[in-house]
């Protein structure tokens, strides 16, 4: 179920991978979308599997992911169009969806503070990771640590000479080249320059998703792809 999963003092956090679920194929098996052809009694079904297995008893907090920088303060039981979300609550899992754009975790367990991003082309370029930030330093945070789950890599990501020098034009540490040597981007690369520059302390916690055939990836598998999620929360 879990491509990482760390405790960091009083907060959980995890990457999920595509394992322990009930999604028929090709979907198989934790596909945790909210869109898509997958039966959706099969999605809301590994979407409790995971919370019973995470942090059982908790309560969900997710997005409606929009590739923008909004970020929004939890509230349990909505969904607003928003890439990022905080919370100083405890017991809420803050959810996160990926199949190969970045998923970030963060948190500051000495002020009780945590948040999760996902971060595509567009929200790197937008600076959603520090819009996140930003966002928890707002509610008190102050040594914030973030960690970076899977994404497609530098290596894999290619796009076209123009898009590239567009968001490179905003990160440039986002640059990179394909192992068959077109131009690409690198997410993390571009995400971990951004938060350094702000203070905050960045964990790789990431493998490539078109590379790896136990994580979802857009890229390898279009439509038939499901969606891994970063999730994280404060224990009571």
């Amino acid at each position: 179920m879990y491509s990482f999963r760390s405790a960091h003092g009083p907060v959980d956090l995890a990457f999920t991978d595509r394992y322990g679920g009930v999604s028929a194929a090709p979907f198989d098996e934790l596909n945790l979308s909210v869109s898509g052809d997958d039966d959706e009694a099969a999605k809301t079904e590994n979407h409790r599997l995971l919370l019973a297995d995470f942090a059982p008893g908790a309560r969900l907090a997710d997005l409606y992911q929009v590739h923008g920088d909004t970020v929004v303060e939890a509230v349990p039981g909505e969904r607003p169009e928003a890439d990022g979300i905080v919370t100083d609550r405890t017991d809420v899992v803050l959810l996160v969806r990926a199949a190969d754009c970045l998923p970030i975790l963060f948190a500051d367990p000495e002020a009780g503070v945590i948040g999760a991003a996902h971060a595509g082309r567009k929200g790197v370029a937008a600076g959603v990771a520090v819009a996140t930030v930003e966002r928890m330093r707002a509610l008190g945070a102050r040594d914030v640590t973030a960690w970076l789950g899977p994404y497609v890599c530098g290596g894999c990501y290619e796009v076209p000479e123009q898009m590239q020098a567009d968001v490179a034009a905003v990160v440039p540490a986002s640059v990179a080249t394909t192992a068959w040597g077109t131009p690409s981007l690198d997410l993390g690369a571009g995400v971990r320059a951004q938060l350094e520059k702000r203070g905050v302390r960045v964990v790789d916690a990431s493998r490539c998703t078109r590379e790896s055939p136990d994580l979802y990836s857009y890229r390898r598998d279009g439509d038939r792809a499901g969606r891994l999620a970063g999730v994280i929360r404060r224990r009571p």
